[in-house]
């Protein structure tokens, strides 16, 4: 099976290595062919969505998924339910067409390598309490990584293509599916397309 995945930018990409690694765990022989499509900032929205699954669906991809951050910089949604109701409503009745949310952003699922973020920024600051979805838009996961590898030791700039990918290298990503919700839901679509029994 080939599955599109529409991300919003390359941040997304370094989700791709590990998710790979988890799902070859589970789909031994029944692997799909996943392929990211970039979208360069933002999920397309209204018809431009729909024309867009509808053309991806008819070059043969058996399951288009979109995966947006709520946090987009447009305050566009509300929060991960209003986001995939909103792409679900921009598509239409499709059941080959899945909607996903980081709720608020990719870097939610980054919390959980809180040691690894500590090595790459090197910084002996404690790991933010609670669940890591639970952000909003007044500060996101994206800036608590920026105040922390900017304090670091040496400081510097977070660079999400660059640090993100770092993060995740080798990690197991169930790992930050067991803390949230929205990331666990995603490889469930995946797993249950592909016809494997979805993480409990």
């Amino acid at each position: 099976m080939k599955i599109a995945w529409i991300v919003e930018g390359k941040t997304e990409k370094a989700l791709k290595p590990p998710l790979i690694a988890f799902l070859e765990s589970r789909l031994k022989g029944s692997m799909p062919r996943l392929d990211v499509r970039s979208e360069n900032g933002l999920v397309p929205k209204e018809a431009r969505l729909k024309r867009l699954v509808e053309g991806l669906l008819q070059q043969g991809y058996g399951a288009v998924i979109a995966l947006t951050d709520v946090y987009t910089g447009q305050r566009s949604f509300a929060d991960a339910a209003d986001a995939k109701s909103k792409l679900n409503g921009w598509v239409g009745a499709n059941p080959k067409f899945h909607a996903h949310a980081a709720q608020f952003e990719f870097e939610a699922w980054l919390l959980p390598y809180w040691p690894r973020i500590q090595k790459q920024a090197g910084s002996s600051r404690k790991p933010p309490s609670g669940n890591p979805e639970n952000v909003n838009h007044h500060k996101p996961p994206s800036k608590l990584l920026e105040e922390v590898f900017r304090t670091g030791n040496p400081g510097r700039r977070y660079l999400k293509t660059i640090d993100s990918i770092a993060i995740l290298r080798d990690q197991d990503i169930s790992l930050a599916a067991a803390e949230c919700t929205e990331l666990k839901a995603f490889l469930n679509t995946i797993l249950t397309v592909c016809g494997a029994q979805p993480l409990p």
